[in-house]
């Protein structure tokens, strides 16, 4: 029987690459061969940043997951069946299988890797590998980029001293995340965490919530009295989100509790003693607010000893991809989903300009998951949004939306038109079918420019 080896290889290939489940193949120098797209669900990376590269790239320079089985089944020379995690907080099971040569070397060793089921929990494998459950994913905080590398060092380092510090980012770039970790790997970690956005305490109560008061300080007041924030995290850690919006008329007695390091609560005279690590996030300027009066100088300095820049989104485009893996995973299991971007849709994506950065990110993919009726989230499934003039072109005007929209038709049927030589391919390419494509050719494109025409 005679057969296409090559169309028969490629076929074979396109089909693995569909499967849910992750396949990998090593060589017989820890070598990555081959992976299928299963592998950027597990551990937010394309196959083209996995393929060729070695095992320690993966397990000691920047872990993706922990334990590796490969030392093993070299050394042994036996097939394992491994219980993995992964720096997005994903559980693994994965069989590995090594192939052996006329020698009884391994040669390749293949991998299926799938998301934990409870079946496979009660295989057991012929060989124990101990695990290690410290993986490089910081929590919440999922990063590889190298700028929230920094970030994340220096967290470390301030976490080990007592002295106040100052988060800055815009909006929804991860502030309070950052907060807890810095309380997470420091030796308060046992200790109260208090998070509070002076923006949500009405102007009225912001004394009484912040300091405290004694039983019958004021009319309305609990007959217990009640304790203030500050004495609530006493031994621990008071992240204060927004605090620009601490009034004026407050900051000279957060001052004396800074520097004292107690606490006087209202309506009583008894000071009482205080060991709290402070850290203080905003994205306003408070610079400028001291500037024309609006904070207290020598309060900014004070909570100022340190300070942390989390970049945003749009500057951290190693973490975007690992972030969307992260977000999918998570938002599938929360709707029993196993949702994924279409290629086009990723490029949307990767080209919006996140002003709500992390925040936003997580919103618009959980949107997607709930309202995509397949599973398989298309371009045209993102929001509006992404469509705008000022998203596509970087542009900073603001302009009809039915326009932007026919005017992105536009330009991606005529770059379509020029790269691909029927509409059958052109459809294909555009996610839309073949009818409409013919119908936005007609439409959009200006035939006699094009010196190859076009064919059904």
């Amino acid at each position: 029987m005679s057969y296409d080896t090559k169309f028969d290889l490629l076929t074979f290939i396109d089909l693995i690459d569909n499967i849910y489940d992750e396949i990998m193949i090593w060589d017989n120098n820890y070598t990555v061969l081959y992976v299928n797209k299963a592998c950027y669900r597990h551990y937010g990376l394309r196959q083209e940043d996995i393929i060729g590269k070695r095992l320690d790239e993966f397990t000691e320079k920047d872990t993706y997951w922990t334990p590796s089985s490969i030392p093993s089944v070299y050394r042994h020379k036996k097939p394992i069946i491994q219980n993995q995690k992964t720096f997005l907080e994903t559980n693994l099971v994965t069989i590995s299988v090594p192939i052996l040569d006329e020698e009884n070397n391994v040669k390749y060793v293949i991998q299926s890797v799938r998301d934990d089921d409870d079946y496979l929990q009660k295989m057991l494998s012929p060989i124990e590998i101990t695990k290690d459950e410290s993986l490089n994913c910081d929590n919440s905080l999922i990063h590889k980029s190298e700028n929230m590398k920094q970030v994340i060092k220096f967290s470390k380092k301030i976490a080990k001293v007592k002295v106040p510090c100052m988060i800055l980012g815009e909006t929804g770039t991860g502030k309070s995340l950052l907060a807890r970790y810095i309380h997470q790997v420091s030796d308060r970690k046992d200790k109260p965490f208090i998070s509070i956005n002076m923006a949500s305490i009405s102007p009225s109560l912001i004394e009484s919530e912040i300091f405290g008061y004694e039983k019958g300080a004021f009319t309305g007041a609990n007959k217990q009295g009640k304790k203030g924030i500050f004495e609530l995290a006493n031994g621990g850690t008071l992240f204060l989100d927004e605090i620009g919006e601490l009034p004026m008329s407050l900051q000279a007695k957060f001052l004396h509790v800074l520097q004292e390091e107690e606490i006087t609560p209202v309506g009583s005279i008894k000071p009482i003693k205080l060991d709290v690590r402070i850290i203080c996030a905003t994205n306003c300027d408070l610079k400028n607010m001291v500037e024309v009066n609006k904070f207290r100088g020598d309060l900014y300095h004070r909570l100022n000893v340190f300070e942390i820049n989390i970049p945003p989104l749009r500057e951290r485009e190693k973490d975007l991809y690992i972030l969307i893996s992260h977000f999918l995973n998570v938002f599938n299991k929360k709707y029993s989903k196993s949702c994924k971007f279409s290629e086009k849709a990723m490029e949307l994506l990767s080209k919006y300009p996140w002003k709500g950065n992390v925040r936003e990110l997580s919103n618009i993919i959980e949107r997607c998951i709930l309202t995509t009726d397949t599973n398989t989230i298309l371009a045209t499934d993102l929001p509006a949004c992404f469509f705008k003039r000022d998203n596509l072109t970087n542009s900073t005007d603001i302009g009809n939306l039915e326009k932007a929209l026919k005017a992105t038709q536009k330009r991606m049927i005529n770059e379509a038109y020029k790269k691909y030589k029927t509409t059958r391919k052109i459809a294909e390419v555009l996610e839309i079918s073949q009818t409409k494509a013919c119908r936005l050719i007609k439409k959009y494109v200006n035939k006699n420019q094009y010196k190859n025409k076009i064919e059904v």
